[in-house]
């Protein structure tokens, strides 16, 4: 069956040098000034769920065990699961194939309801730029990498998820409501434009999550 057209929230003013249509999505994998970074890419059409229950230890999604408290997060088997409160979670399909991890009534898919970029360079420059547009603290040095953060980016609600490795580059995941996703990606590029910040294909962000695994 064919898959209807969907739609990103997210559109960069660059034309790409390669593309790929995966389930209905046009996904950018590789601009032409792809290569030295930061970057900031977009990953809206990454599967996400949100996942809530009274008892959240009960669900494994892909046979992952969601974490205990607030704020911890976990990358397993391809997915990320955010822990962001007693009863809820989000799952992030960062690597490979979508799959089907839906387990009855606690999940709801919420991909195309939601906008979802990635910032990735150094850890000066990723974290520079950050505090551009957030008061949040991203740095929390007692905090195990990853985890999870929740509050505004330029006064939108986000879930911002922190990879900070300095031998692999420091990295940031979040995802908002969907209406907000061009007005964020031009804030971002207009507040990163001193470090240089620039669209990255999918690519870029596949090599990253690659190296962060290994």
């Amino acid at each position: 069956m064919k898959s209807h057209q969907r739609y990103s929230p997210v559109q960069f003013e660059i034309r790409p040098d390669q593309i790929e249509i995966r389930d209905g999505w046009e996904v950018v994998l590789h601009y032409s000034n792809d290569g030295k970074g930061p970057f900031l890419v977009d990953l809206s059409h990454r599967t996400k769920w949100d996942v809530q229950d009274a008892n959240l230890s009960k669900i494994q999604p892909r046979g992952v065990t969601i974490p205990e408290m607030p704020g911890q997060c976990v990358f397993q088997n391809g997915i990320l699961i955010n822990r962001m409160n007693r009863t809820q979670a989000a799952v992030w399909h960062l690597l490979g194939d979508s799959p089907d991890i839906a387990q009855g009534s606690a999940f709801t898919e919420v991909t195309e309801g939601a906008a979802f970029l990635f910032i990735m360079g150094r850890e000066g420059e990723v974290f520079s730029i950050m505090e551009k547009v957030t008061s949040l603290d991203l740095r929390l040095p007692e905090n195990k990498q990853p985890f999870l953060v929740q509050g505004p980016i330029s006064h939108i609600p986000c879930q911002i998820v922190v990879f900070n490795e300095k031998e692999r580059g420091s990295a940031i995941l979040f995802t908002c409501s969907r209406g907000y996703g061009m007005f964020i990606k031009q804030e971002l590029l207009d507040v990163g434009t001193k470090w240089g910040l620039h669209p990255g294909g999918e690519n870029v962000f596949s090599d990253w999550i690659k190296r962060f695994m290994y």
